[in-house]
Order: C-alpha cells, then structure tokens, then sequence
C-alpha cells in the first residue's frame, strides 16, 4: 500500500482537483461580449429570451428570473404568502437558503428527515410534520435526483399548500417522466458556476400559475410596475409607475442571461457527461462498497438524475479512521472533496432560534459519513482516474483488514 500524502507520501495528482467547476467555452465568451458592446446591459431583450428557454426546457408556462437562486427563493416564498405565523416543511440536509427563504417572510422552518439513500426528504416524516399552521412545503432534489413531484403535488392538495421545488441541483432531470419543473407551483433553478449550466450568479422561479407569475415579477423589481392595465391610480403622464408592494432589486442582469442561453444549448451535453462520471464512479466503487467500505450514491427508479454531485457514504464501522482524516487524506492526495451539507438546524444562528441538536437522526447519521467526490462536465479521463485511484488509496489504507 502506497504511503498516503497525509503522512508524507507522494500524492495521486500534482495539482488540485476542485469538486466542481463552470464549463465557460468561446461561443460563451462571445455571447457575453456581444451584450458588452450593446445597448442593454441590464433590463433588456436578452432577459425575455432566456426565461422563455428555461420555461421550454422545465415544461411550465412561465419563468421568471432572479440574480441568484436564494433571491429566486424569497419570491417564490412571498408570492407564497408566507408571513409570520406560517410553517413551511423543508429538508435539513441542504444550503441554507432553503430554509432561510422562509425565515425572510417571518415564517417558521420546519425541518422533516431524510431517507438515508436517497438523502431526499422522506414525505412520510413530511405528512407527520404537518399542522394547521403548515403553509407550504419545499422539498430539496439533492445532488441532481428529484423528489417524488407528483407525490408532492397530491399531499400538497390534499392539505391545500404551495409546493415549492428547491430544484437548484436538478435542470434538466426527469421523475416519472415529467421534467423538473413541471409539476410543482412553483420551481427554482440555480446558476451558480457549479450547477448544471451558469450565469456566475443568478435563480429562476418556473410556474404554471398566473398569479405566481405576475407577484413574482413585480416582487423581483422593486414592486414596481409600469403596466398600464395594472396601474391603481390614474397615470399622471407616460413617465408614470407605482409601487405596489415592498419588493426587492433582484433583477437578472443581460450579461448574465445571454450567458445562460448559451449555456443551456449544451445543457444536454453537460448531463450527459456527468452521467458518464457517475457511471465510472459507480463501477469503480462497487467492490469497496460490496466489502462495506463505503456506500455509493443511490437512484431511484423512477429518477433520471442530472448528477450535480456524486456523494459516498463512508462505512466507518468498517474503517480506521474517522470521517474527517479520510476527508484530509483525500485532500492531501490533491482531490478536493467537499461535504454536502452541514445540516442546517446544527448552525449556530438556527441554533439560536431554538432548533435541537438531534432534530432529524437520520439526516444526523447520514451527514457524519457523506463526503463529496469531484464530478463536472470538464473532468478529463485522467482526472476521473485520478479521484478513483485516491478514494481507493486512502479507504484502502484505513480498511480494517489491512
């Protein structure tokens, strides 16, 4: 066994490997340059376009977007109706931002436990969380694997709730069929650099409903409209716009829209590309996870994933060594494996707030052993060998057997 970089070895690969990264390619470049030397930079054509593509590709009526996808979350929560007083059910095994969207309309998260391996909310711990106070759900797709969306769809009818998707992992990912974004009232989609397609920073909220719709729109700029045939006073001259409600400057600029279109001509080509990392991934690890070493990521029957991340379990039962040195020894080797996520109730704000230690057990079990493996579109082969022949290196090392 080859002494691992953590003690003094030579490591797998000279430079480090980050989790994941943008695919920015000329025909990019180019596009962006394009808005540059025209006249909109912001609030422009550009902005029309991309949300009509993003609205194609989910199968929803209307897109409406945002400059980030937490943005994107706080509209789809006030076009919600949530205030203080309500109760939103969400996952605890996710960013932030999935719960601190309620939080900014005066509601209460409540968290709901996971199945540990799917790592998706378990919708039977949903259904026991529910009170009369429950005013909407927002169940998380992890790592590029959706929830169950029809299955969201009839609880939260039969206890007539919103149902927002946290979809910032899973553009372009199918259940049953139906793509993300189809089903539930309200969907959000992510751009940042390490999503499926980028716009730097930026979100969107896809809906079928009219009324979602247009508070969304008007939310995201200021709650300001210039719509004639939605002015509620009469219009002094042609300069004239009210507003309406409290909203925000969240708007998208042109820069980042025209560097979505681009993008999300080669959407197709990105996932497929991630699923044939996973795939290696899957067959490489079989024989560690066979010996209980470790636990590959597990898929749904009825999901086509778009693979955002490749997450193991490690089977620490079975090694020597705990979570974290496996996680700096894999560092040391230059693979740059991440954690996803801190489960949020064990921040110290939320722990403010009042949330327990121990809300969710088994979202707690899962979390001690998850470690990220490195999974994007640019990965070259020798990259993909390189994370394969570290992982087995140092679980290797640390096996119980040896």
């Amino acid at each position: 066994m080859d002494k691992l970089a953590l003690f003094g070895g030579r490591p797998v690969r000279e430079t480090f490997l980050p989790y994941g990264s943008q695919w920015v390619d000329e025909e990019d470049i180019e596009a962006v340059t394009k808005i540059l030397r025209s006249p909109f930079l912001t609030q422009g054509p550009e902005i029309d376009k991309f949300e009509q593509a993003i609205a194609d590709i989910s199968g929803a009526r209307y897109a409406v977007a945002f400059s980030n996808g937490t943005a994107a979350l706080h509209g789809a929560c006030f076009a919600a109706g949530i205030e203080p007083g309500d109760e939103v059910i969400t996952s605890p095994l996710t960013f932030v931002a999935s719960s601190n969207c309620v939080l900014y309309q005066g509601g209460t998260p409540i968290f709901a436990d996971v199945d540990e391996r799917t790592y998706l909310l378990d919708i039977a711990k949903v259904r026991e969380r529910i009170t009369p106070r429950t005013k909407a759900l927002i169940p998380v797709d992890f790592a590029g694997q959706p929830v169950d969306m029809r299955a969201y769809k009839n609880l939260s009818k039969e206890y007539n709730l919103v149902y927002i998707q946290d979809a910032a992992h899973s553009l372009g990912a199918s259940f049953s069929g139906d793509p993300v974004g189809a089903v539930a009232d309200m969907t959000m989609f992510s751009f940042h650099p390490v999503k499926p397609v980028t716009t730097a920073e930026g979100g969107v909220i896809v809906t079928n409903s009219e009324e979602f719709y247009e508070k969304l729109r008007l939310f995201r700029s200021h709650g300001i409209t210039r719509d004639a045939s939605k002015l509620e006073m009469e219009a002094e001259g042609p300069w004239y716009y009210e507003m309406q409600s409290l909203g925000y400057n969240y708007r998208m600029t042109d820069l980042q829209a025209v560097l979505g279109s681009s993008q999300l001509a080669k959407l197709e080509q990105f996932i497929e590309r991630r699923r044939e990392i996973a795939k290696r991934y899957d067959e490489a690890f079989v024989e560690l996870e066979e010996l209980g070493l470790l636990r590959r990521p597990y898929q749904h029957l009825y999901s086509k994933s778009g693979w955002h991340l490749y997450v193991i379990q490690l089977g620490l039962d079975r090694l020597t060594a705990d979570r974290r040195t496996v996680f700096e020894a894999l560092r040391a080797e230059n693979i740059g494996v991440n954690v996803h996520y801190i489960p949020i109730y064990r921040q110290p704000y939320y722990q403010r707030l009042g949330y327990p230690l121990g809300t969710c057990p088994k979202t707690d079990a899962v979390y001690e052993r998850m470690i990220t493996l490195p999974l994007f579109p640019k990965m070259s082969k020798q990259d993909i060998c390189d994370v394969i022949l570290a992982v087995k290196k140092v679980v290797g090392y640390f096996s119980e057997s040896n």
